[in-house]
């Protein structure tokens, strides 16, 4: 159908279409709304000459006729040529093109070029064009969106073609003015994604894999293992367009564009920013449609075999009672903010419910992240909230989302390491258990940039959250000890290939601490986070009963030893005495079992426990440190005029240690005039080590007990 000429005065023009009742109201409804817009335009320029409101009105004239005649052209074309070889085609396209960034196409507009887009009276370059200009200036019609679907089955248009309508329909979901009719086709929809060039799209992995969960019958395409969540924006094509659209039609707004079209109230919702409202309502579509609408009492409803809708859902017994039947939200982000929901994924483990979770989140922090994402509507506060209910959802679920490592790949190369620190370092720390060579690339080369470049809180920030990243992965794998490959992983790794990611995580944390240390000076603030990430790794083998056990690198080891800190020290002698224990066990059961485990202990971890236990007994007990052999040159005690290192470095001269020894004297001998540290051997030596064990040393007194034969007191 032709579209309609402008009348000028407030009458509205008679429709000569036979639509529904439905789709005539809508779009009286539009044309009200637009005439009521001029109105408003006439009076904002009231006092224009009338010569200029004259030329004013026939450009617009003009302009409507240029597109009447252009979509006369597109409707009645029946044969296929090059937009750029055609100058009438050139010219009605650019016409149409015009209008539409501008103001925008009327429903009659969209139901033509849907129609010419898809049955292929062009060439495919044409159909393309076409489809990147329909931008509806209120409403599109659900009749002309079925018709354009059953043009998909005729197989008139190319694969390139199907690709963008389908995102442009994506995009354009909430402009649609009913929806029932395209819910009957959502099977379709589904089923035709099995075309390679449709479903080998990134985007469509998750719907592909979400309907064969459902209807594996259905689904013959076979979909890559390794792929997680790959959901892109398909809106981006037409959002600036929309919005330039909207501001021109119903005035200047600085709010993103988010339209919820009924069929009665053409109106956009408005959406403000902040982490609530972000995060969806509780809604589920069938207890709108019969609790609602046909006026059911609630026992009624609850004795009926429907299904329980989440909005019912008040206490946990209510949730074990109805679990088989739970209605999921229409939108599963949220579930974020409802722990009764959170259980549900928990116990329940549905594929399903997780991809359409990683789904909204993968598209929701996309759109709004403030570092790589700039909109005109950034608020670094809200963006914080929103990511803290993120986070507490997986603390709830022990489990770190997919969607949030994805959106850790793309924006952590634009992070500034500034902005919603401490939530983008905890979602690091919430990485599911992946192959770290895989993913060091992506993530941890970046976060060692930043690293390296930032302040001494920054690094102990990162080493905190590398602590709880590891605490995490040896949590979910201690869970599969007894399994020979790693279930629920893309990797599909062997249980020795998975102690091999978590050696290389140590060993990356390593490699940071010891370069960190140099650039902070030795700094004994950052040297505690050092320590306390070790404190994890040395009981790996007994309390995760993992067969792993990785040592600390010199550089750590020595510089803690050397330490003028004595809680430093302690912490150092208590990491050696749980490295005692875990060596013996692991030996004791490979003994016992007279089978190796599948990750083979190497000699050389026994041999350099052995050395940095013999340092640290030459230094504290026998005064004989750094013999033949080890990685510390005692001629650097000579070069800064240390003569007597020797004896500078037990447990009475020991840096760390020398106020506890003039302390333990003036204590004991509160007479003696002068302090003769000399002194403290034998007995007093005993009297010392309990004075030290009494201050809280208690790493010492571990270490001591376990690890030094007390005959041999100095």
């Amino acid at each position: 159908m032709s579209p309609q000429k402008r009348v000028k005065n407030s009458q509205i023009p008679k429709r000569t279409s036979r639509r529904s009742n439905s789709y005539q109201t809508n779009l009286l409804a539009w044309k009200l709304k637009e005439n009521l817009s001029n109105s408003k335009s006439i009076s904002k320029h009231g006092q224009n000459s009338p010569v200029e409101d004259y030329e004013h009105a026939d450009a617009d004239e003009l302009t409507e006729d240029a597109l009447k005649i252009a979509m006369r052209y597109f409707e009645k074309g029946s044969f296929k040529t090059s937009w750029n070889k055609d100058k009438t085609l050139e010219k009605h396209l650019k016409t149409v093109e015009n209008v539409a960034w501008k103001n925008g196409l009327a429903p009659e507009g969209i139901d033509i070029l849907l129609n010419v887009a898809l049955s292929g009276k062009f060439g495919s370059a044409v159909n393309s064009q076409i489809l990147r200009c329909m931008i509806p200036a209120t409403l599109i019609s659900e009749e002309s969106v079925v018709k354009a679907v059953s043009w998909l089955c005729t197989g008139k248009c190319c694969g390139s073609t199907k690709i963008l309508f389908y995102r442009w329909l994506v995009a354009m979901f909430d402009f649609i003015d009913h929806k029932e009719k395209i819910n009957l086709l959502y099977g379709f929809f589904f089923a035709s994604l099995q075309d390679d060039a449709l479903g080998m799209q990134p985007y469509l992995h998750a719907l592909l894999s979400l309907y064969k969960f459902f209807v594996p019958t259905l689904i013959s395409v076979s979909l890559p293992i390794k792929k997680k969540i790959y959901f892109k924006n398909s809106e981006n094509l037409w959002k600036t367009a929309l919005v330039a659209v909207r501001q021109r039609n119903q005035g200047l707004s600085s709010e993103p564009l988010k339209l919820m079209l009924g069929s009665a109230n053409v109106r956009p919702g408005k959406r403000k920013w902040n982490s609530h409202s972000l995060i969806p309502v509780l809604n589920s579509s069938s207890h709108s449609k019969e609790y609602g609408k046909k006026g059911m009492c609630l026992s009624d409803y609850l004795c009926s075999n429907t299904p329980f809708p989440v909005e019912q859902l008040k206490s946990f017994p209510q949730l074990l009672q109805n679990i088989h039947c739970l209605e999921l939200p229409s939108q599963m982000g949220a579930v974020l903010n409802n722990s009764l929901l959170l259980h549900y994924i928990n116990c329940v483990r549905d594929e399903s419910v997780l991809l359409r979770l990683y789904h909204w989140l993968n598209q929701t922090l996309q759109e709004e992240c403030l570092w790589y994402k700039v909109n005109n509507y950034q608020c670094e506060k809200e963006f914080t909230s929103f990511l803290d209910t993120i986070i507490k959802a997986e603390c709830f679920l022990q489990e770190g989302f997919y969607s949030c490592e994805a959106f850790l790949y793309k924006s952590l190369p634009l992070w500034d390491g500034f902005c919603c620190r401490s939530q983008f370092l905890q979602l690091v720390s919430w990485i599911p258990f992946t192959s770290f060579s895989e993913v060091k690339p992506f993530i941890f080369d970046h976060l060692a940039q930043l690293f390296f470049t930032s302040t001494i809180y920054f690094k102990c920030s990162v080493l905190e959250n590398l602590k709880e990243l590891l605490q995490n992965w040896l949590l979910w794998l201690s869970m599969d000890i007894h399994m020979k490959t790693v279930m629920d992983s893309s990797l599909e790794t062997t249980f020795s290939g998975s102690m091999k990611s978590v050696f290389e995580l140590i060993h990356y944390v390593g490699w940071l601490s010891t370069n960190a240390l140099r650039l902070e000076s030795n700094s004994t603030f950052l040297l505690h986070f050092v320590l306390d990430f070790y404190e994890k790794v040395c009981d790996i083998y007994i309390n995760y009963n993992l067969p792993l056990v990785v040592l600390f690198p010199p550089g750590i080891f020595y510089l803690a030893l050397l330490s003028m800190d004595s809680s430093i020290l302690n912490q150092l002698c208590y990491i050696m005495h749980r490295y005692r224990n875990n060596l013996i066990a692991a030996k004791k059961n490979e003994l016992v079992l007279k089978i190796k485990s599948e990750f083979i202990f190497s000699s050389k971890t026994y041999q350099e426990y052995n050395h940095y236990l013999t340092a640290m007994v030459g230094c504290l007990w026998t005064s004989k440190p750094f013999q033949k052999g080890s990685y510390f040159d005692p001629e650097v005690f000579k070069k800064i005029g240390v003569a007597k290192y020797k004896t500078s470095l037990n447990l009475v001269h020991h840096p760390a240690l020398l106020n506890y020894a003039i302390s333990f004297l003036l204590k004991e001998w509160p007479e003696e005039r002068t302090v003769n540290l000399s002194s403290i051997r034998g007995k007093k030596w005993n009297g010392y080590l309990d004075y030290l064990f009494s201050e809280g040393l208690q790493g010492l007194k571990h270490f001591i007990q376990s690890s030094i034969c007390h005959s041999s007191v100095p």
